[in-house]
């Protein structure tokens, strides 16, 4: 499952970066035109960074899957699929507030989805599984879930507050979340004793 994901993530990255178009004249204020998009794509490419992130080392702290988790892995994935889709309308639209509504929507989806996975995994491993334990009650996804629902709520009246609630959860999540790991160390030492 996890190799399967990354290839998923590849493939969605590299969509993404084949939208980027070279301007056609040679000087810096060409660059003007594509900036719209180019941080549109800096934007999708932190958030699938952070989910290829917080994914790979998920996986390392569970120790069985299911056809249940395999379900919501694929769900999530098909949410994520959808980023090069959005981070292209929002570019190229520069930010109309259709656009930002639907980014910010897509990404909503896109945390329900992990949300969904990781609750999967917790009804597979058990609620005192060290996994469980390590999740914790997840503020910065509830955080995240939060500030993509206000941003969807703002996108058609004021834009760049609406821009501006989506990045809060890429900087939240951008400081490295150790749960994870502090899970497989626990179980490590666990099966060492």
């Amino acid at each position: 499952m996890e190799a399967f994901s990354d290839g998923v993530l590849a493939i969605i990255i590299t969509i993404m970066v084949l939208e980027l178009k070279i301007p056609p004249q040679s000087d810096f204020s060409a660059l003007r035109e594509i900036a719209p998009f180019f941080f549109s794509y800096i934007l999708s490419f932190v958030f699938l960074a952070i989910y290829w992130n917080n994914h790979h080392h998920m996986l390392q702290a569970v120790h069985r899957v299911d056809g249940r988790v395999l379900w919501a892995n694929m769900h999530l994935l098909f949410w994520l699929s959808l980023v090069p889709f959005a981070t292209a309308w929002m570019g190229h639209s520069t930010y109309s507030p259709e656009s930002v509504a639907v980014y910010a929507t897509l990404l909503l989806l896109c945390g329900i989805a992990y949300s969904i996975l990781q609750n999967t995994l917790v009804r597979s491993h058990g609620r005192e599984s060290a996994f469980a334990r390590a999740l914790g009650n997840d503020f910065k996804g509830r955080v995240s879930l939060l500030c993509y629902a206000l941003a969807i709520a703002c996108s058609l009246v004021q834009t760049w507050v609406s821009v501006g609630l989506i990045i809060v959860p890429a900087l939240l999540w951008l400081v490295p979340d150790t749960r994870m790991e502090r899970a497989v160390v626990e179980e490590r030492a666990k099966r060492e004793s």
